[in-house]
């Protein structure tokens, strides 16, 4: 074990520690948006907890993510440069939001050392926002299907292709991984406090009115929600 990951180990024990004290229901305080942690590469998971630490610590961000509420949660998100993210969505509530999004349900799942690359060259843009980037929300032109790969919390190879929302999820996570935040790929002018104005940009299947509002062109290759004619 290299100095690095002896120090990622301790940082990861402290953060268990203070969970213990705290009580069976605690969740992790979430850094924001100038924390180092935040814009540093992590460091691959290489077995740095043994298996019920590692057990406790996937707990752990499970409680922060639900109760934050979000749909994703990165290892860096609570002070760790660890390449660890879970991920769960319970999808739109609304059947046309669903469709226009590819937003179905994702299933609670761990990622580790996971990598994604684009899948075909269609790009659509929604807003999207940050459990780092608290109080505000920004249309991100992302590939609309990616190539996972990586592993799951028990080492199972992961290799699969993902499309839509989940696909979304799945990069904006990765990305923490990598010292990314969404900022970093959103459209200026699309950006907006999520507060009494703001948020009903986001509520938008499809922001346009937000785009013709605020000034900017949502980038697409693909119109989001539509349906492949049968071949």
């Amino acid at each position: 074990m290299t100095g690095r990951d002896r120090i990622v180990r301790e940082l990861a024990l402290r953060t268990l520690e203070a969970a213990r004290v705290a009580g069976p229901d605690a969740v992790a305080p979430i850094v924001q948006a100038g924390h180092p942690v935040l814009r540093a590469v992590a460091s691959p998971y290489d077995g740095h907890l043994g298996a019920d630490e590692l057990t406790a610590l996937l707990a752990l961000m499970d409680r922060t993510m639900r109760a934050a509420p979000g749909v994703g949660l990165a290892a860096p998100q609570i002070g760790l440069p660890l390449a660890l993210a879970v991920v769960e969505d319970p999808g739109a509530g609304d059947e046309e939001v669903a469709r226009v999004r590819e937003r179905p349900v994702l299933a609670h799942r761990v990622l580790v050392n996971p990598a994604y690359s684009p899948v075909g060259d269609d790009r659509v843009g929604f807003y999207e926002g940050c459990l780092s980037v608290v109080g505000y929300q920004a249309v991100v032109a992302r590939p609309r299907a990616v190539h996972l790969t990586g592993y799951d919390e028990t080492g199972r190879a992961l290799d699969e292709v993902l499309t839509g929302w989940p696909a979304r999820i799945v990069q904006h996570e990765t990305d923490h991984l990598n010292g990314t935040l969404y900022v970093d790929r959103a459209l200026p002018r699309s950006l907006s406090a999520t507060d009494a104005w703001g948020a009903h940009w986001g509520s938008e299947p499809v922001p346009h009115e937000a785009a013709r509002a605020l000034g900017f062109e949502i980038p697409q290759t693909a119109r989001p929600g539509a349906r492949e004619e049968p071949r």
